[in-house]
């Protein structure tokens, strides 16, 4: 039997504690962060706090009434959604993983659960990168500036407004750091263990969010040169008006004693 699976990031974060209490379905599984119902047999949606809502054997239009549901729980709901398509074989020979497929001997809902965190953490890492790439090119371009025309060409507060937004975004990955851990369950079962590495090594979840740290590293090391240099020509310029006003001030004793 073939099932799909689809994960959609579709803001910066959903309140699920609030959703929880307007939605009916069966709760299978619940964590602070996180809620995984069974609406119905071999239908399951996974629903996580940064924002991701993942389907498991859902048509089109049953997403689309979902999606629009959750809506009002959502911030920063996004006008474009990402998403990430995967295909789940039951009742195979043996278990094997392909670039977007899975085949399982023994399906049960831990695995479903499983599969479903691993899609949904990978359109989560997809949007952090992106937002780290988009961080990245304005970096770019400030050094390209600095690198023709030896200054910055960004004022003070507009360089404070991209530092928040560095920031912000680097809070948020640690804020949902446990999304790219193992869940507890797969430490009590050898299979769910061999399958959620699996699943991490075909989703490649490791090295795409090691690349995503290392972007905000590369941004965060350009942003300290950003504000020395901004201190530097702060400084430079009270320097400055200090030697204006001392001048003005010998000027004005010198008329004082010409004048007398």
């Amino acid at each position: 039997m073939m099932l799909q699976v689809l994960s959609y990031q579709i803001a910066d974060s959903i309140d699920i504690k609030t959703f929880k209490s307007i939605f009916n379905a069966e709760l299978h599984h619940q964590e602070s962060d996180e809620l995984f119902y069974k609406t119905k047999r071999e239908e399951y949606i996974y629903v996580f706090k940064y924002g991701v809502v993942c389907f498991l054997n859902y048509d089109e239009i049953k997403i689309a009434e979902f999606l629009l549901l959750i809506e009002p729980y959502c911030k920063n709901r996004f006008s474009e959604k990402l998403s990430e398509e995967f295909q789940i074989e039951t009742n195979a020979k043996e278990n094997k993983f392909g670039y977007n497929k899975i085949e399982i001997q023994n399906a049960d809902v831990e695995i479903f659960r499983l599969i479903m965190l691993n899609v949904a953490q990978s359109v989560a890492l997809d949007y952090y990168s992106d937002q780290t790439n988009a961080l990245l090119e304005e970096t770019n371009s400030h050094t390209q500036v600095l690198e023709r025309k030896g200054k910055l060409d960004i004022s003070g507060i507009n360089l404070k407004k991209y530092i928040g937004k560095t920031l912000n975004l680097k809070n948020r990955i640690a804020e949902n750091l446990y999304i790219f851990d193992s869940p507890p369950e797969t430490w009590e079962d050898e299979n769910l263990n061999k399958i959620d590495i699996e699943l991490k090594r075909t989703f490649d979840l490791q090295e795409r969010f090691r690349n995503v740290q290392d972007g905000l590293e590369i941004i965060k090391d350009n942003l300290e040169l950003f504000k020395d240099i901004m201190q530097y020509r702060n400084s430079n310029l009270l320097e400055w008006i200090i030697i204006i006003l001392i001048f003005v001030e010998v000027m004005n004793l010198f008329f004082e004693k010409l004048f007398k």
